[in-house]
């Protein structure tokens, strides 16, 4: 088990060497005690736009930037790395927490213009699943439940047998005629404690017992920038089927806060990231950023 008494060794050098080809102008932070990874990122854009209320969007709910006549020339890539997080952000405004070592906590901000944003959280995801555990595995431990949450499967395949892993927040902000987006990823990397009867958290030290925080980003970071340059130019359609082979909804009776939409069972996700959920004889496609969806028992009638 890694020592978390020691300081952390993050190698953010070696780092920013291996991703400033791919972002240039890219710096590589790591703060000892921060409130917010995503939060941080964002108010210096928000600096960058001169507009301190500028409103963020999630991915799921985007529209075209407007434009204001300028381009701003000093919107640098920044990776930044929370040892300790106090005031983390998740989904739906839930809190997400961090102590030094013993989760890997960090926010990549960048400008993107993709043609189409739907699906960018689950992309980001598929890449994070695909760094940690190679496509193909066998066992595959690693599922993806839309839209951000990553598990660890205690018995593969089978959705209700998982436990989180980690999640993804992504939250843009408009600068200019230009677009900023933050990628928040949370990964448990030693175990956690319990927050009630029901919880239950998953760690990567289950899968590698030598990990580390630093490692894991070494693992991840390369791949998650690779895939956002490849989002830009593609959209989420190449990721789709290679996400279904992580999906644990597909095939399950769900639930959803959807507007007319009490549950269903899922049926994958489309080639702009919906959710399709089958209600009797009608497919609706879930696409907003805010739908929980929560799995059904066994049996449960639709």
């Amino acid at each position: 088990m890694p020592d978390v008494s020691q300081p952390l060794n993050w190698g953010a050098e070696l780092l920013w060497q291996r991703l400033e080809t791919l972002l240039p102008g890219l710096s590589v932070e790591i703060a000892a005690n921060t409130d917010s990874t995503n939060t941080r990122l964002l108010e210096r854009a928000r600096r960058a736009s001169g507009q301190s209320d500028g409103r963020v969007s999630r991915s799921g709910d985007l529209e075209p930037p407007p434009v204001r006549g300028r381009r701003t020339d000093d919107l640098h890539p920044c990776l930044l790395v929370a040892e300790h997080q106090t005031g983390g952000r998740g989904r739906l405004g839930r809190d997400w927490h961090a102590s030094a070592g013993a989760s890997l906590t960090f926010s990549l901000a960048l400008t993107l213009e993709p043609r189409d944003w739907s699906g960018l959280s689950l992309a980001v995801g598929l890449a994070l699943a695909d760094a940690l555990e190679p496509a193909g595995a066998v066992p595959q431990r690693i599922g993806l439940k839309w839209p951000n949450d990553i598990f660890l499967m205690s018995t593969p395949g089978l959705a209700g047998a998982g436990r989180k892993l980690g999640g993804v927040l992504i939250e843009t902000l408009s600068v200019g005629d230009r677009r900023v987006c933050v990628v928040g990823v949370g990964l448990n990397v030693l175990p956690q404690p319990d927050e009630g009867p029901s919880a239950g958290s998953a760690c990567l030290q289950e899968m590698d017992p030598a990990i580390s925080a630093p490692a894991a980003l070494a693992t991840v970071a390369e791949p998650l920038v690779r895939m956002l340059l490849a989002f830009e130019q593609t959209g989420f359609a190449p990721f789709a089927q290679a996400y279904s082979r992580r999906d644990l909804l597909v095939g399950h009776a769900v639930s959803t806060t959807a507007p007319g939409i009490p549950g269903g069972v899922a049926e994958g996700v489309d080639d702009q990231g919906g959710l399709r959920v089958r209600n009797g004889s009608v497919v609706h496609t879930l696409v907003s950023g805010e739908v929980s969806v929560r799995l059904q028992p066994p049996g449960a009638l639709i």
